[in-house]
């Protein structure tokens, strides 16, 4: 089936109901979490499990250990900084505009080994990732750096893992 343009009433309701998730910058739940502070842009939630987003601001040093997710697709867009990343037996450094694809079953993670923060989107598909760190991350406190991490972050984060069937695959 084809149509044109024409063949479409513009203010026809079903174009003109409203739908769209605006989430303002600077703004999305906080959460510190692998030494980096993630604010949740759009949950699975808000989009039907398709989709979940996650800005992270990756201060120097900051960044999660190599790790695998069994379920999820996980792309990294980075909007400013460097990051050395890890994918499989592979190590690159990623530049601000660079894209990464993830998919599941595949080793990755990140590490900010420059002196000034990044910053990056990263996008699960399907959605959930995104709610377990909200479930289960220590809440950003505005302005403050994340503390070093605890005893209580650690547990946090292990919950994260279970809950996501992610296979941790840091080396010692």
């Amino acid at each position: 089936m084809s149509f044109s343009l024409t063949d479409v009433d513009p203010d026809d309701p079903i174009w003109t109901r409203r739908g769209a998730v605006h989430v303002p910058s600077g703004r999305g739940p906080t959460v510190w979490g692998a030494n980096d502070v993630y604010t949740i842009k759009i949950t699975g939630e808000q989009t039907q499990g398709r989709l979940g987003l996650v800005e992270a601001t990756v201060p120097a040093g900051g960044g999660p250990d190599a790790h695998a997710h069994t379920r999820e697709d996980e792309s990294f867009y980075l909007i400013d900084g460097e990051l050395e990343f890890v994918d499989g037996d592979h190590v690159f450094t990623a530049v601000a505009g660079d894209f990464i694809y993830v998919p599941p079953g595949i080793r990755h993670g990140f590490k900010n080994r420059g002196n000034h923060a990044a910053k990056l989107l990263f996008m699960y598909t399907p959605a959930g990732l995104e709610q377990l760190m909200l479930d289960h991350s220590t809440p950003a406190r505005p302005g403050e750096t994340p503390p070093p991490t605890d005893d209580d972050m650690t547990a946090r984060a292990i919950q994260v893992i279970r809950k996501s069937e992610t296979i941790w695959l840091a080396q010692p």
